[in-house]
């Protein structure tokens, strides 16, 4: 071993050179280009408020820096720099002592940089006449070893030991991030025992690249990993960007989110160093915090809940990486009666554990873990836990826990509160109830009666597969006494609800294919396929969907109700749909289903130009008497008079019955209105109309009516046969100028008829046809009449016809 030396003193006032210093000796191999890279290394700056003149103990207490930095060529550089007794105009020089490393080449003794802190090497004066210094064999560390002290110092450092820990182990990194990592200390030993920790808790190839400095007054133009500054200087630190631990001042408040950090900071309060070593033993990542957790946890360090999880779940990874004891101390430690913080992921964490120790190891090992996971269950409400079998409760120590759960899960079972409990909480009650072997047959039906429809509130609040689901299924399928009442619980809600129980079972695929009928849920399973395979046409999908249910609609008039409910949810069949449905199943197999409704929505919903809506009604008012009442009968009669005012023969008073009909059905649906007004005005205005109809009509003022009547009056239809039919024009001038004392809405339709819409068509008739109008007009009515429309004929001006119109009524 040929460790080159290093000897470097600072620049006495007035010397030449104007430098911060110069070397005084130096070993051979080691180049100028070295040596200027060495130089900024090894500088010194008094800390601020330092005396020019110190005495000796002054002199003793300023900080010394002790260097561990790496150089270009590879190599590296281990030195102190220290304040030392000047002559003449420099009462204070600083002093370095280093020794060159070469690159490859280890310290002697295979020893860390950190060791030789304290080594009895370092000297404060250049050899004699500057002779060149002889090549080191050997460093011999301090005279006590790193690690002595180091446990009290940690402990007293508690408070920022985790943070500290997971910049160390950033900054070791072969690619840091950043700039140096800043430890602010009053004394510059207390940096160096920082970075004893470090070497004692970090890999040794990370210790190796962590370069440092116990001191400087310029922490951001550093180039090492780790600097220590005093606390005057933090605040330029943190200026500068840097992490900043100021060890000398209150405890910091937020913690790191280091986990391995976190673990380790708890092994070094705990006093017990020695367990870095052990679980750099284990396999995986050195910085993961499980390996480190687990032997904590095996040797009886207190860890936090996340540490605890990540233990366990390392542990459950890699069951065959610890032997039995450890296996079991680990089991002790995680499931000790004393820890009162767990969390979900803990939990999470040891049931995975206990999976994969579950057959491994004895049942007396894993027993602990069984009650841990059971107990949280019943007592945590934590639905996701992952079960262990039935078989880890045999023996004593189920009998045990299940005297202690059994009677609370009884109790909440049993509780009104289903509705508002979680499915997964039920769920998970309803398995360890099992796994315990806790009677709660008399509490079933009960049960799983106020679980269905909890299963189809939660399913629907978001989309996709519910989280319950795996653990339903699972219970389905430990459980047939709880499948088979929870599937007939979930049948017969499907009539009342079966568009919610389909998309449930398209996002929870049931087990319902034994021997269970289940006519309703087979419906609801059976509708997406069919919907998917037959596209739009409802009528072959409710035809296949009510093949599904394997039941007849005569023998069981529900599954009428779940057929029609789930192809038409939300709303209503066509006319045609309405009149198949009405053929397909009989009225009373209708009434029993409830969905005659539908087939009055169909009806009613109708657009105006639908043929078949008013044979529909017709037909629903013969078969749903005592059904249909109130305002929807009301609007079907006026349909069904609708049918009679077109294709037979009406009751007379039918212009009546239309406004009475409409006023008993308000809120009228506006198509039936529209078919209704259009059918009565259209045979109002049909050349055999009976004119006690008309009279009725008129008498009434219906301004909604009238206008109907007018639209119609102004149609092509209207019109063309008043230009072709001098009878049916002569007819029309009649009944528009009888009424002359009608309210108002009828006189100011029929005049505007006369001048608007029978002027036109008198005008383009021949004079042949006119004349005929007019003898027409006379013969049916009066001379007076007659007279009337020559001169209505003649006349252009509305108001002064109508004078005319109304004083030859009056004299004829």
């Amino acid at each position: 071993m040929s460790l080159a030396q290093v000897h470097y003193i600072s620049a006495a006032p007035g010397d030449a050179e104007k430098t911060a210093g110069r070397f005084t000796a130096v070993g051979p191999g080691v180049s100028q280009a070295l040596l200027a890279e060495i130089e900024p290394l090894v500088g010194y700056a008094l800390p601020d408020g330092a005396s020019d003149r110190p005495a000796d103990a002054e002199l003793r207490s300023l900080p010394q820096a002790f260097t561990y930095a790496a150089l270009s060529d590879g190599s590296r550089l281990v030195g102190r720099t220290a304040p030392a007794r000047g002559e003449g105009p420099a009462p204070v020089r600083f002093h370095a002592h280093a020794v060159h490393i070469p690159s490859g080449v280890p310290l002697p003794g295979d020893r860390l940089p950190v060791e030789a802190w304290r080594s009895p090497h370092w000297v404060s004066v250049t050899p004699v006449g500057g002779a060149l210094p002889d090549p080191l064999g050997a460093l011999p560390p301090g005279p006590a070893p790193v690690r002595e002290g180091l446990d009290d110092f940690a402990v007293s450092r508690g408070p920022w030991l985790a943070a500290v820990l997971a910049d160390l182990r950033r900054a070791s990194e072969e690619a840091p991030a950043g700039g140096p990592v800043v430890l602010v200390e009053r004394q510059n030993a207390d940096v160096a025992r920082w970075l004893g920790l470090a070497a004692v808790t970090l890999p040794r190839d990370s210790v190796e690249r962590l370069t440092f400095t116990t001191y400087t007054r310029r922490p951001g133009s550093s180039a090492l990993r780790v600097v220590g500054a005093l606390p005057e200087d933090a605040a330029a630190a943190r200026e500068a960007g840097l992490r900043v631990h100021v060890c000398a001042d209150r405890p910091p408040v937020d913690g790191t989110p280091d986990m391995w950090a976190r673990t380790a900071a708890r092994v070094w309060r705990s006093r017990a160093p020695e367990l870095f070593q052990e679980a750099r033993e284990l396999p995986g990542d050195p910085f993961a915090a499980g390996p480190l957790a687990v032997i904590a946890l095996c040797n009886g360090v207190a860890l936090g809940p996340e540490e605890r999880a990540a233990a366990a779940g390392w542990a459950a990874e890699r069951p065959y990486a610890l032997d039995a004891e450890r296996i079991g101390r680990l089991v002790e430690a995680l499931a000790s009666p004393g820890i009162d913080d767990r969390m979900g992921s803990e939990f999470d964490a040891v049931g995975r554990l206990f999976g994969a120790l579950d057959g491994r190891c004895p049942a007396s090992v894993t027993a602990p873990l069984a009650a841990m996971l059971v107990t949280e269950a019943v007592r945590g409400g934590n639905g996701s836990l992952e079960l262990p079998r039935r078989d880890a409760f045999a023996g004593p120590d189920g009998e045990a826990i299940a005297g202690v759960l059994g009677p609370e899960i009884l109790t909440e079972l049993e509780s009104g509160a289903g509705g508002a409990r979680p499915v997964a909480r039920t769920v998970q009650l309803l398995r360890v109830a099992r796994l315990l072997g806790v009677n709660g047959t008399e509490l079933l039906p009960g049960v799983v009666d106020r679980l269905a429809p909890a299963l189809l509130a939660e399913a629907s609040e978001e989309p996709g597969p519910p989280a319950f689901a795996p653990a339903l299924l699972e219970l389905l399928d430990e459980q047939f006494d709880v499948r088979t009442a929870l599937l007939g619980a979930l049948d017969r809600i499907a009539p009342a609800a079966p568009g919610a129980v389909a998309r449930f079972l398209e996002r929870v695929a049931l087990p319902f294919t034994g021997t269970q009928a289940l006519p309703h849920l087979r419906m609801c399973a059976e509708v997406p396929g069919a919907m998917t395979t037959l596209g739009r046409d409802r009528t072959a999908v409710w035809h296949r969907v009510l093949r599904a249910a394997g039941l007849s609609p005569f023998a069981e008039p529900l599954v009428l109700r779940t057929a029609v409910g789930l192809v038409w949810e939300d709303r209503a069949p066509t006319v045609e749909e309405a009149r198949m449905l009405l053929e397909a199943a009989t009225s009373d197999a209708h009434r029993a289903a409830g969905t005659w409704a539908r087939l009055v929505d169909a009806a009613l919903g109708a657009p105006a130009d639908t043929e078949d809506a008013t044979a529909l009604a017709h037909d629903l008012l013969r078969a749903f008497p005592q059904e249909i009442g109130g305002r929807e009968r009301a609007a079907l009669q006026l349909l069904d008079l609708c049918r009679d005012l077109r294709t037979g023969a009406p009751e007379p008073g039918w212009a009546e019955q239309v406004r009475t009909l409409r006023d008993r059905a308000e809120p009228l649906e506006p198509a039936v209105q529209e078919r209704a007004f259009t059918a009565l005005v259209e045979r109002l205005l049909a050349p055999d109309r009976p004119g006690a109809e008309l009279y009725d009509f008129v008498r009434s003022d219906d301004a909604e009516l009238i206008a109907a009547y007018d639209r119609a009056a102004r149609a092509e239809p209207t019109r063309t046969r008043l230009r072709t039919h001098p009878a049916y024009a002569a007819d029309c001038f009649t009944h528009w100028t009888a009424h002359p004392h009608a309210g108002p809405a009828w006189t100011t339709t029929a005049a505007a008829l006369l001048d608007e819409v029978l002027r036109p068509a008198v005008r383009a008739m021949t004079a042949e046809a006119v004349a005929e109008v007019e003898e027409t007009v006379g013969r049916t009515g009066s001379s007076g009449r007659a007279n009337a429309f020559r001169d209505w004929n003649r006349s252009r001006a509305l108001g002064r016809l109508g004078r005319r119109i109304a004083g030859r009524v009056r004299r004829g």
